[in-house]
């Protein structure tokens, strides 16, 4: 059964709310590109990769109103299927014009979970989904704690610098160090379990952030477990975006 916070979040596509449309964009967006990027197989170049990202946001909202959470589909493979169709559409345009004649374009219920090519979700598509997500909270972290507090936690989780050094960097003690750090993990256990649940569609999405080792509720023990899994996805998902090779986002 779908949480509030997801079906709200729903909701709010549903009415439009361009903060909500947003907020998708700027996590899904490069994950986008890099995909239909990677259809493309070098035939479209980094211009037309981003149109199309752009166009499968705006297929994905003429096509909100059709989705039934209760189903259980995963976002991401609809996401996906939605831009398949988008892609499809594209190079069918392009053949037509090389034959001198238009198509109709094909319905997007027709391509619902279609294959394009061959090409459907993977580990590393799914991967970099649940990736964005992760990136996700620590953006919100970011914003939302004191400024010193959160680069203790960049310096000492993200840079793998110790804490003693950490404290020599910021003239602070090391008890002072541990308190910050500890404000910031705790931050981020929470903003996680926020941000997994708005955009868990399935029971197994719940339940991959355990599964990656930073459940969001772990015991005291796990702490140190939790930040070098969290760095671990965090440095993969930074060297993904790195590769991008569409401008922008």
């Amino acid at each position: 059964m779908l949480s509030s916070v997801t079906t709200g979040f729903i909701g709010r596509l549903r009415d439009r709310d361009p903060a909500a449309w947003f907020e998708l964009w700027e996590i899904f967006g490069p994950i986008l590109r890099a995909q239909l990027s990677k259809w493309g197989g070098g035939r479209i170049g980094a211009e037309t990769v981003k149109d199309l990202s752009q166009e499968t946001m705006a297929a994905l909202s003429d096509a909100i109103d059709r989705h039934d959470p209760s189903r259980g589909a995963r976002f991401s493979t609809w996401l996906l299927a939605i831009a398949k169709h988008t892609l499809g559409g594209e190079i069918d345009r392009r053949m037509a014009l090389k034959r001198g004649k238009g198509k109709k374009p094909a319905s997007l219920d027709e391509a619902w979970m279609g294959e394009h090519g061959g090409a459907g979700p993977d580990a590393t598509y799914e991967a970099a989904v649940f990736a964005a997500k992760v990136e996700a909270s620590i953006r919100q972290v970011e914003r939302e704690t004191d400024f010193m507090d959160f680069s203790v936690y960049r310096m000492r989780v993200f840079d793998g610098t110790s804490g003693k050094q950490v404290a020599v960097n910021l003239g602070v003690s090391e008890p002072t160090v541990s308190r910050r750090l500890t404000r910031v993990r705790d931050h981020l256990r929470g903003a996680l379990g926020e941000i997994m649940t708005k955009y868990s569609f399935t029971e197994e999405e719940l339940q991959e952030a355990a599964r990656n080792g930073i459940d969001p509720n772990p015991t005291k023990a796990a702490d140190a477990l939790f930040d070098e899994a969290l760095a671990e996805i965090y440095h993969r998902h930074i060297e993904r975006r790195q590769e991008d090779p569409a401008p922008g986002g």
